[in-house]
């Protein structure tokens, strides 16, 4: 049996359908992506009129490998992280089971088991044994924004790689947190440890589809040979490779008033929380659902959780204007309006 499809954050077109308003006069908090997007460097005229030309995606991987630090690899341009997720049961020898650090994004356990990999939601690293010939840790988490050090993913990974085993590093939200980083370890000189990064929620670029997978040439030929040729624009590519090769303090800058925004507005209205990264918050509420409905009759999306009724996920407003917004709405809607 298919497990169903998984609701994401976004959807404000479902939201406006049933709370009212034009889908853009709402305020999307629901997802984990930096509201102010980076401006776009140029983009030659040839990297839309030309298929992906190999020279456009060398410049990404060598930007990207600067950018990661990762001196033993060069990352390899993928369509969006999701893309390689779907690969990921190719990549589980037969007989053995899958672990997925939970709870986490969703996709991971709902893809494998779709394709017949047994999967064990694990609570912690301690929990992986000899039966696990994949293991999955998003670091930092989502939702709840738990980290690991990089000691204990190393450690980890002498074990499931000791075992021939795989172990998957997510590290989407790895941009604001890269001491505990292991994408510069990742190569040849690492055998099965494969790191995933994404591009577009640290630039606010999520609609570009652009992320990157570091690990041993082997595996990065499969996941090539897996997505079939030109799988990113060459526009994808051409942005990438400006971005990441730019000076990215004041994006960071950005980000960290932001979050400090979003967090002040959390307090005042007296919700707790109790998780988070650089780019989200996760609050914990006895009525979540209550709340969340109120801030869509007020035309605010934020991310609930069908796994914990408590919980809901606030994503960084863009500007002052819109904290303001939102604290308006969480007073009203905890007032009863």
């Amino acid at each position: 049996m298919t497990a169903p499809a998984i609701v994401h954050g976004g959807g404000i077109a479902a939201a406006a359908r049933r709370f009212g308003g034009r889908p853009e006069d709402w305020l999307d908090l629901s997802t984990g992506i930096n509201p102010i997007p980076a401006a776009l460097p140029d983009v030659d005229a040839g990297a839309w009129h030309r298929l992906p030309d190999r020279h456009r995606q060398d410049a990404a991987r060598a930007a990207a490998a600067r950018y990661y630090g990762t001196s033993g690899a060069l990352p390899f341009p993928v369509p969006g992280t999701q893309s390689v997720i779907q690969l990921l049961p190719r990549l589980v020898a037969p007989g053995r089971r899958a672990a997925v650090v939970s709870p986490t994004y969703g996709e991971y356990a709902r893809v494998l088991e779709n394709a017949g990999v047994a999967v064990d939601r694990i609570a912690g690293l301690n929990a992986v044994d000899e039966a696990h010939g994949l293991v999955v840790v998003v670091n930092p988490n989502n939702p709840d924004g738990r980290l690991f050090s990089r000691e204990a993913l190393l450690d980890l990974h002498r074990r499931v790689a000791g075992g021939g085993g795989l172990l998957v590093v997510d590290e989407a939200f790895g941009d604001m947190r890269p001491d505990a980083a292991v994408a510069p370890l990742a190569g040849d000189g690492m055998p099965g440890l494969v790191v995933f990064r994404s591009f577009g929620k640290f630039f606010g670029l999520a609609g570009l589809r652009l992320g990157f997978v570091i690990g041993e040439t082997s595996l990065i030929d499969r996941i090539e040979d897996g997505l079939g040729p030109w799988a990113v624009s060459g526009p994808a590519l051409t942005i990438a490779t400006g971005l990441m090769s730019s000076d990215t303090a004041a994006i960071r800058r950005s980000i960290e008033a932001r979050k400090a925004a979003l967090d002040a507005v959390l307090a005042g209205a007296g919700l707790a929380v109790i998780g988070g990264t650089g780019l989200f918050s996760l609050v914990d509420h006895a009525d979540a659902a209550g709340l969340h409905e109120g801030l869509c009759r007020h035309h605010i999306l934020v991310r609930p959780f069908d796994y914990e009724a408590r919980w809901l996920r606030f994503g960084l407003a863009p500007d002052a204007a819109s904290d303001a917004r939102l604290a308006e709405a969480l007073a009203a809607v905890m007032a009863g309006r």
